[in-house]
């Protein structure tokens, strides 16, 4: 039986003002539209599905409140069918995140007014003792489940709906990933979402034939904005994982002929650690998008696996976007989209920073004056957080949309990351960027992952701490390398654009990050503990440029000192 709604012809379709029109192109679609493990499914009966479960939406939720619910599952096929039926629903959905626990979780799960709550056994201990009133929890994989799913079988796109279908009508409540604070949920409507997969979509040239691997968790906008939208605007197909592997990544890449992924945090860093082979390179894979590789890392993704990798830049909220285009020079993200006015402000005071002046080497020379944060000062797509007025009032101040990032700009126009709002630091009165000295700390060898952030000094102002994760040593067994102090002072010293006020004063070795479930390096956890945790931590005394090991004795004379200048209290903020 063919739906009432527009079908997919030979020709591409008009451009889709909704989700829901994009799902609706692929009724007839035959071809294989989804992998997993070793299902298949076609575009049709992902449309199906969708179309199905739309109708089961219609008579789970209740009219008297918003059309949202959670779903609390991995990667699977469910994410990807339940996201396309709250498109045909117009319904919303709140993604959320397994990595939370107690009232955290219920927090979430609340605070996004959501009455029905999807989600698998292998989450289901996760909701063990919580108080969530109201809310109906509904286990894939269940008899309960198939029969509900049976009871709407035969389903048409567009006959069962919760609330206006149309580009204004909300789709996504997804959590931004900051890592202190309640997480806010940032509203993403069907219009917005339709429109951020097109316009990937035609920026990476995605064929029909082309398949995009999700192997970021479908809870977080990278994985939905940036990988399922744009496959499912081009009549793509895609391949999900469960949960990110370092290992099975090569794998999963051949054995799905994935040609397109997304990637955030420290994932190609992961990746890059995994054992080399001679037959690295023999993958279908064409790029990979996304955000905080670094331009080392990059390149060697680069020459390992024959596949480069294009640093994005948009807000999750959507208030600014930059986009790569050809000739970008190395390091810069790019230039303002099209649409956009941005700027690099001063957070202060609001005036524009001034251009950077850059070496011929790529240096940037005047970063104190030349960071700052980026704005956009023209109408941008940010909808707004969830139930949340005081978080959008702290992003749009004066008329600006005011990203939390910071960056600097070349005297062309282009472009460069410089780290997180919350990252800066300032040191004997200059003010330095986090992951511009991560840029340089990643080219020590001996280390797999670089972290930096700010300790109070003692007296004013910050202390610049590094936490290296050390990867493994020529040992039998794999043991990790032991950290060389007099190596790393002569590799800080053999670097031309590390300042003298960005040489980490603090040193702490550990095995791994601690990351978000993201895969973003966690600061807030490093920055919290600085140099009072339980690993080794390697420092410079006060007049010497030598690292030594910090000492119980060390530590008590440091906190009495920040006793006696009253700021004892700024530790472990």
């Amino acid at each position: 039986m063919e739906p009432q709604a527009r079908t997919a012809a030979a020709s591409d379709p008009a451009p889709a003002r909704t989700v829901a029109d994009l799902v609706r192109d692929r009724w007839n679609d035959h071809r294989t539209g989804l992998r997993f493990e070793d299902r298949a499914l076609t575009h049709h009966e992902v449309a199906e599905g969708a179309a199905t479960r739309a109708a089961l939406l219609a008579g789970l939720l209740p009219a008297d409140a918003p059309p949202h619910f959670g779903v609390l599952l991995d990667n699977t096929p469910e994410y990807p069918l339940w996201l396309s039926a709250a498109a045909l629903a117009g319904a919303a959905v709140a993604g959320i995140n397994p990595t939370r626990r107690g009232p955290e979780l219920a927090r979430d799960i609340l605070h996004t007014d959501c009455r029905l709550l999807i989600t698998e056994d292998a989450h289901l201990h996760l909701l063990d003792g919580l108080e969530l009133p109201g809310v109906r929890i509904l286990v894939t994989g269940t008899p309960e489940y198939a029969r509900l799913l049976a009871s709407c079988a035969g389903a048409l796109p567009g006959e069962a709906t919760v609330a206006p279908v149309g580009p204004g009508a909300r789709i996504l409540l997804y959590f931004t990933s900051g890592s202190t604070g309640a997480p806010k949920a940032a509203i993403c409507t069907q219009g917005r979402l339709a429109a951020a997969g097109r316009s990937l979509a035609g920026h990476f040239g995605v064929r029909r034939d082309d398949v995009h691997y999700i192997c970021m968790p479908m809870f977080h906008g990278n994985a939905v904005l940036a990988d399922w939208a744009p496959a499912l605007a081009a009549g793509a197909s895609i391949a999900l994982r469960r949960r990110f592997s370092a290992s099975a990544f090569l794998p999963d890449v051949r054995a799905f002929g994935a040609t397109y992924f997304t990637y955030v945090g420290r994932a190609v860093q992961y990746i890059l650690a995994t054992p080399e082979r001679p037959d690295d390179r023999d993958n279908p894979l064409r790029v990979g998008f996304g955000t905080e590789a670094g331009a080392v890392d990059a390149g060697r993704f680069a020459e390992r696996f024959g596949v480069r990798l294009v640093e994005g830049y948009g807000s999750s909220e959507g208030g600014a976007a930059i986009q790569r285009t050809t000739g970008t020079p190395p390091g810069a993200i790019g230039r303002a989209a099209p649409g956009s006015d941005l700027a690099v402000v001063d957070p202060e005071t609001g005036r524009e920073r001034p251009p950077a002046r850059l070496a011929p080497d790529g240096r940037l020379l005047n970063g104190s004056e030349a960071i700052g944060e980026l704005v956009n000062r023209g109408r941008g797509p940010f909808e707004g957080y969830w139930r949340n007025p005081d978080a959008d009032a702290a992003r749009l101040r004066g008329g600006w949309y005011w990203t939390g990032d910071l960056f600097f700009r070349d005297p062309e126009g282009y472009l460069y990351f410089a780290g997180r709002d919350d990252d800066r630091l300032r040191v004997d009165s200059e003010n330095l960027a986090a992951a511009m000295i991560e840029n340089i700390l990643a080219r020590y060898g001996p280390a797999e992952s670089v972290a930096v952030h700010a300790v109070p000094d003692p007296v004013a102002g910050d202390q610049v701490m590094a936490s290296l994760a050390l990867g493994p040593g020529e040992e039998p067994g794999g043991t990790a390398t032991a950290f060389d102090p007099g190596s790393f002072r002569r590799f800080l010293d053999e670097q031309p654009d590390l300042g003298p006020k960005m040489v980490p004063r603090f040193v702490r070795i550990l095995p791994r990050l601690p990351v978000t479930a993201t895969n973003k390096i966690h600061r807030a956890v490093l920055r919290r503990a600085g140099f009072r945790c339980p690993d080794p931590v390697w420092w410079r005394p006060p007049g010497s440029a030598a690292y030594r090991r910090l000492t119980d004795e060390d530590r008590a004379t440091l906190l009495a000192e920040y006793r006696a200048h009253a700021r004892e209290d700024l530790l472990g903020r």
